[in-house]
This record gives structure tokens, C-alpha cells and sequence, in this order.
């Protein structure tokens, strides 16, 4: 595919001192009462932060932009936020919004327009999407497809000098 220059794969361990570098940010940012994860990228930077700002109250907006691997599809709202955490924002309270990656960011526009108000933070961006979220930690251009460590497995890669990446 084209579209996809770059290759940027993570690690777990990079993956998790990303999501505490952002946790550490949201600390500044915050405090947050409630967190709402997109799933499913979002799941795992969601307990990081969850337990480094030690939120308790988590949620998830389920949303699919991508029919099969790297090909993004229609965006499909297959499950929605608890009126209770859309309730929250009535009285006075914060939420924020967790994802591994804004991208296009159209992922990001449904949700935003679910919850408005709410502090919107993402592990890695692309700058297409930047512009709608407020905290991240690594911009990675548009044409980097990122290998999350839940997708990928250790193997043998030749040397670039024999053919590898």
C-alpha cells in the first residue's frame, strides 16, 4: 500500500512509558473523574492512566473506522457513552477521553461530538488529526502506519543490508 511510507513499531515497554509519560501531562491537566477509553486501541493507554491518576470511573465508546487491517471504512458507533458519564460534565465534573492514536481523526470527531467538553488525550498523533485532540506525547507523520505491540510478535529480521526493514 502506498499510503503507508513508514513503519513505526512499538514495543511494549516503549508503549508503556508512553502512556506514563502522557499520564504524567494529564496529572497537570486534570484532576479527571471519570475516563472514557476508545475501544479498542484505547483500552490499554486507558488503565495506565487510570492507574497512574487513579481514576476509578472508566467507560468505553466503541467505534470502527478500519474493515480490515490498514484499509479505513466507514465509521461505524457500535456502542455509545453512559448517560452517567455524559451526565458528569452537568456537575461540574471532567472527563477525559483516551486513545492510542489520532490519525485522520475522524475516529476523534464522533466522539468529540459526544462529549464536547471533554479533555481528549491520545499516545501518538498524526497531524491530520492533531488538531482535535488536547494532550499527546509523539507526532508520527501521516504516512507511518504504527505497529502496536498488541498486533505484532517477535520475530527475526533480516539486516537492511540483506533485504530487511
Amino acid at each position: 500500500d502506498e499510503k503507508w511510507q513508514k513503519s513505526f513499531p512499538v514495543s511494549w515497554d516503549q508503549f508503556h512509558r508512553d502512556s506514563r509519560a502522557l499520564a504524567w501531562r494529564l496529572h497537570e491537566a486534570g484532576p479527571f473523574d471519570a475516563i472514557v477509553a476508545i475501544t479498542r486501541g484505547g483500552l490499554v493507554p486507558a488503565a495506565i492512566v487510570a492507574r497512574e491518576l487513579n481514576v476509578r470511573m472508566i467507560d468505553t465508546v466503541c467505534v470502527t473506522s478500519y474493515d480490515n487491517e490498514k484499509n479505513q471504512g466507514a465509521l461505524k458507533l457500535i456502542k455509545t457513552i453512559a448517560p452517567e458519564i455524559v451526565a458528569l460534565r452537568e456537575r461540574g465534573k471532567r472527563v477525559l477521553i483516551v486513545d492510542d492514536l489520532v490519525d485522520t481523526g475522524n475516529t476523534a470527531r464522533v466522539v468529540r461530538d459526544l462529549l464536547p467538553a471533554a479533555h481528549f488525550a491520545t499516545v501518538y498523533a498524526k497531524p491530520m488529526g492533531r488538531p482535535l485532540v488536547d494532550t499527546f506525547i509523539t507526532e508520527v507523520s501521516q504516512d507511518t502506519w504504527i505497529y502496536f505491540p498488541w498486533d505484532t510478535a517477535l520475530s527475526y529480521v533480516p539486516p537492511i543490508r540483506e533485504g530487511g526493514d
